[in-house]
């Protein structure tokens, strides 16, 4: 909404709702360019916790020269923080940073937006929750949009700007301003889920572990492949997803991992092995029949070092019970349970 003079509405004091990882980066920020910031979230302890991490991050930056003890002060001293949302009542702009669930997200927009000024503008960092959906959950859907900062904040350069259907230009034209005021750069995406940067992230972190999964190469083989031939200073092996593994599984719609497998990844060293089974490797024409026997053995020697088979209490199906699927090791189906049990 632009004034009588057409221009945007100047946005001087910011809410964060949630101090966590990505909150207190948002504040940090917003803190840092010169705007007043309300930081909110459950606990007073929460709280602390995030001025400690904020005042850590600025000390990184006076050790790299970019800001002096005098704007780690200033940026300190214009953050306020609380536990109740009534800490918004005088904001321009108040982002929500709550855990990456949409109910939760729901309930805190519904409690939000009575307490907020007419011509308050909200915005969500979600990574791939919808922003129309989002939006019907307020009182203002042509004020609402997506505004979604790069981890670690601080650090990141890009913001992505997704707009709702019912989002505003005028809502659109004032947030990108205050991206370019954070001295960031925005890009804008439409409301699909996971929008750009986790719609092609998710996958190639995907594809780099199929790739681990199914020895190509090593961890360590891999990482130097993506970091030296195209350029990645993290490559995907090495790189953590979203809410970690579960956030991967649930942005990357093909390749589900089963239920049945999450013993298994907790074992695995932390990585997340995606389950394609064998068969379903045959399938892909990326195995012939004849060569599905050894290279079953040849991934549990290596996954489960002197027993072949990998069995173990938690997982193996006992050889008299070949079609116990739910409990046999990674990527085995009944038929192939009995071909590499020699049945």
């Amino acid at each position: 909404m632009s004034d009588a003079n057409g221009k945007f509405p100047e946005i001087k004091c910011v809410g964060v709702i949630g101090a966590g990882q990505m909150g207190n980066g948002i504040a940090h920020v917003f803190a840092v360019a010169g705007f007043d910031v309300r930081l909110s979230d459950l606990s007073e302890e929460r709280l602390e916790r995030a001025r400690e991490c904020i005042g850590a991050n600025l000390d990184r930056q006076i050790h790299h020269d970019k800001i002096t003890e005098k704007d780690k002060a200033a940026a300190l001293a214009r953050i306020t923080t609380g536990t109740g949302l009534d800490l918004f009542r005088d904001c321009d702009l108040v982002i929500e940073s709550v855990v990456e669930n949409e109910d939760v997200k729901r309930d805190v927009l519904k409690q939000l937006c009575p307490l907020l000024k007419p011509d308050a503008i909200i915005c969500s960092n979600t990574s791939s929750i919808s922003i129309t959906r989002l939006a019907s959950m307020t009182d203002r859907p042509g004020r609402f949009m997506g505004m979604h900062f790069m981890n670690p904040v601080p650090v990141m350069q890009l913001v992505e700007m997704i707009r709702g259907i019912a989002t505003d230009e005028d809502t659109f034209e004032t947030v990108r301003g205050v991206v370019e005021a954070l001295g960031k750069t925005s890009a804008a995406a439409e409301d699909f889920p996971a929008f750009m940067v986790n719609r092609v992230l998710m996958p190639m972190i995907n594809e780099a572990i199929y790739t681990l999964y199914e020895g190509v190469g090593t961890v360590s083989s891999i990482d130097t492949a993506l970091r030296l031939g195209a350029n990645h200073p993290r490559a995907p092996p090495r790189r953590q997803p979203p809410d970690g593994p579960a956030g991967a599984g649930r942005l990357h719609r093909p390749r589900y991992l089963p239920r049945h497998h999450a013993r298994a990844l907790r074992r695995a060293r932390g990585l997340q092995v995606p389950a394609l089974s064998a068969a379903g490797q045959i399938r892909r024409g990326r195995l012939d029949r004849a060569q599905v026997g050894p290279r079953l053995l040849r991934l549990f020697e290596r996954r489960a070092g002197s027993d072949p088979l990998g069995r173990s209490p938690v997982f193996a199906a006992p050889r008299h019970d070949v079609n116990a699927t739910a409990r046999a090791p990674l990527g085995f189906g009944p038929r192939l349970m009995r071909r590499a049990c020699g049945a």
